[in-house]
């Protein structure tokens, strides 16, 4: 297993089975300019059957377990699909966490609302928009989510304030 999650090749085999999802916390905050370094791709899709199908196949051949002591290999059908909520997975290309909600924003369908959309090599994925990431990182309150706040509010200052004026050389 990676050190750090292989997050192009992930999203990648997630963008190409149509996956219904949105990336949230870590990767989401460094997509917006933050400095953060994180250990796994945290992810919030719809928990329909047919969308927990598509990630089960854009996940194939990754060896997808979930992460508990028993480590079960990800098995999911059109019936059991119906009785999850979360997905905690560890794959050859890192963990991934699978959430039907974010803390502090909601659901999934509110999660969607709050995102924007970027333009990646595999195609357009979804990311959560400074904002909403800001509020999410002060629901969960955490030590590392404070410290995340600060700088994706300075971030979110400077994307308000524009570009700086070039000085007189040019710069």
């Amino acid at each position: 297993m990676p050190d750090l999650p292989d997050l192009e090749g992930v999203l990648s085999r997630l963008i190409r089975s149509q996956l219904d999802f949105v990336v949230i916390g870590g990767f989401a905050a460094v997509a917006h300019g933050a400095t953060l370094v994180t250990q796994d791709v945290d992810i919030c899709c719809g928990f329909s059957p047919d969308n927990l199908l598509r990630l089960q196949a854009a996940l194939a051949g990754l060896h997808p377990v979930h992460r508990t002591p028993a480590r079960p290999p990800l098995r999911l059908s059109a019936e059991t699909s119906r009785e999850v909520h979360n997905l905690y997975l560890d794959t050859d290309f890192g963990p991934l966490d699978c959430l039907g909600r974010v803390k502090g924003i909601g659901p999934f369908p509110v999660v969607k609302r709050r995102s924007v959309a970027v333009e990646l090599p595999a195609g357009v994925c979804r990311i959560l928009s400074i904002d909403a990431l800001i509020e999410a990182k002060q629901a969960m309150g955490r030590r590392r989510d404070r410290e995340a706040v600060i700088e994706l509010k300075a971030i979110r200052e400077r994307q308000r304030r524009g570009p700086e004026p070039a000085d007189a050389n040019g710069r």
